[in-house]
């Protein structure tokens, strides 16, 4: 293997919740940020599930998502949600899975580009062209959610196939990050910090730093360019 992929991951309720309803996981070749839904109730029993699922299940993302969709519908309340964002590695590509408003966003040759497309009524109206970027940015029901992962009527995510390159930088984050934090800022601390560790609390930093009124949770990975010394 000529590459080592590098995780780290920080996650905090923000000022104003009293618990974290977001979930995570930071593996070696399965990254995910889930975010139970706000205004649900027990949005950390969804998350929970889902982060459980991808843990322990072998097969392809897609799979592993319809898996989710069953466990809610056996295990959790009636309209109990999250979002899931999921990136499983094989070598230097990698599976995608995206539903809801939690962002996977790739860090490459100083440019941020954000790789999942929201699934919010905003982002609908924008890609209709019945409203700017910058009108949905402050929109006050820019967080509201028209596709996740629910008890009782799950979605279809988005499936997608990436090819990294060494020097990459992901990020998957929940929207406690991006909707309290300007994409130019995050980009910044990105580009600026390269310990992941302290990339991902820098983050969090900056969102509770504007207010943070909800949970928090980046996952870092860099795609780092393995080292070979021969022995003589």
């Amino acid at each position: 293997m000529t590459h080592e992929l590098r995780v780290a991951a920080a996650s905090d309720p923000g000022l104003m919740r009293e618990q974290n309803e977001d979930a995570y996981f930071a593996g070696p070749d399965l990254q995910a940020v889930a975010d139970g839904m706000g205004g649900h109730a027990h949005g950390e029993v969804a998350s929970g599930i889902a982060i459980d699922v991808l843990e322990t299940f072998a097969g392809d993302l897609g799979a592993a998502v319809a898996e989710i969709a069953r466990r809610l519908d056996l295990e959790a309340p009636e309209g109990t949600g999250t979002t899931l964002t999921a990136m499983r590695w094989n070598g230097l590509t990698f599976e995608l899975a995206h539903i809801g408003d939690s962002r996977a966003y790739l860090l490459r040759a100083g440019e941020l580009i954000q790789i999942s497309h929201d699934h919010t009524m905003v982002q609908a109206l924008v890609d209709a062209g019945r409203m700017t970027p910058e009108e949905a940015l402050n929109h006050p029901r820019r967080a509201y959610v028209i596709r996740a992962l629910q008890s009782g009527g799950s979605h279809e995510p988005d499936i997608t196939l990436h090819e990294a390159k060494a020097g990459d930088r992901y990020l998957l984050c929940s929207d406690g990050l991006t909707d309290y934090s300007s994409i130019e800022d995050v980009g910044e601390v990105l580009a600026s910090v390269e310990d992941g560790e302290e990339a991902a609390w820098r983050l969090v930093a900056l969102a509770n730093g504007n207010g943070g009124p909800d949970n928090i949770t980046c996952v870092i990975t860099d795609v780092v360019k393995r080292r070979w010394y021969q022995r003589y």
